[in-house]
C-alpha cells in the first residue's frame, strides 16, 4: 500500500485521483498548496509525490528543488499542462522523476507510478519477497509456503515499508510518520500495538525473529 502525496489545488481532480487511487489500495494525502506540501514533507515520508505545476502560492517547480535540496529522493511526478520542450526540461531538471501533461488518462498515470514505485526498490506491482516469504499487497496475506496469514491494512503497510528498507533501524516516531496517514489519530503506541499484532502473526509462520527490536533505537527487518 505506497503512501502517496497529491500537491494540487483543484479539488475536483484531486477528489477523482484521491477515490481512484485508494481503490488501489494506496493511502492518499492531499496538499492544496506548496506550503502545505513543504509542511507534510518536512514531517511525513511519502513513497510517492503527484505534483501539479501550478500552485496557488507558487510553482510546482520550487517545491521540488526545496524538497532535492533537502537531499529527498521520493519519485516525484509532475502534472501540468505545459507541453512544450523547454518546460519539459525545467520540471526534469529541478529533480522531477517524470512528466504527464494534461489531461491525461488514468491508466497512463497508473503505468507510470508503478514504474516509478518499482524503481528504487525492485518490486513488482503484485507484492514482494524477503526471503521465503511473500506479501501481496491486494489480498495483504502474507505466505510461507503452503501457510498463508491473512493481515490487516497497517500491518501489512507496516511490514512493507520494514521490507522496502531492510537491515536500518527505525524508531516507533519513525514509522509513525511513514506509514500512518497525517489525519488519523494514531501514536507511537499504536505502532508498537500493531507491531506486536503483526509479530504474533509472523510467528505462527514460524518468521518471529523477522523483526528484532534494537533497544532504545527501534525496529529492524533482517533482510537476509
Amino acid at each position: 500500500m505506497p503512501k502517496i502525496l497529491l500537491v494540487d489545488d483543484d479539488v475536483e481532480l484531486t477528489g477523482k485521483l484521491s477515490d481512484w487511487l485508494t481503490k488501489e489500495n494506496h493511502d492518499v494525502e492531499i496538499a492544496g498548496s506548496g506550503k502545505d506540501a513543504l509542511q507534510l514533507l518536512a514531517h511525513f515520508q511519502y513513497d510517492l509525490i503527484v505534483l501539479d505545476w501550478s500552485l496557488p502560492d507558487g510553482t510546482g517547480i520550487e517545491v521540488c528543488r526545496q524538497f532535492r535540496a533537502a537531499g529527498k529522493q521520493t519519485p516525484i511526478i509532475f502534472l501540468t499542462g505545459k507541453g512544450d520542450i523547454y518546460a519539459k526540461e525545467t520540471g526534469l531538471d529541478s529533480g522531477a522523476d517524470d512528466y504527464l501533461i494534461k489531461p491525461f488518462e488514468m491508466r497512463e498515470l497508473a503505468a507510470r507510478m508503478r514504474s516509478l514505485l518499482r524503481r528504487p526498490f525492485g518490486l513488482n506491482v503484485q507484492g514482494l519477497k524477503v526471503g521465503d516469504l511473500e506479501l501481496e499487497f491486494q489480498s495483504r496475506i502474507i505466505s510461507r509456503g503452503e501457510a498463508k496469514i491473512k493481515l490487516m491494512p497497517r500491518e501489512c503497510k507496516l511490514l512493507e515499508f520494514l521490507i522496502r528498507h531492510p537491515d536500518r533501524c527505525y524508531s516507533s516516531k519513525i514509522l509513525l510518520n511513514s506509514v500512518w496517514p497525517a489525519d488519523i489519530e494514531a501514536s507511537e503506541e499504536t505502532v508498537r500495538t500493531c507491531m506486536k499484532t503483526l509479530r504474533q502473526k509472523l510467528t505462527k509462520l514460524r518468521k518471529g525473529q523477522l523483526i528484532r527490536t534494537i533497544l532504545g533505537s527501534g525496529y529492524i527487518l533482517d533482510g537476509k
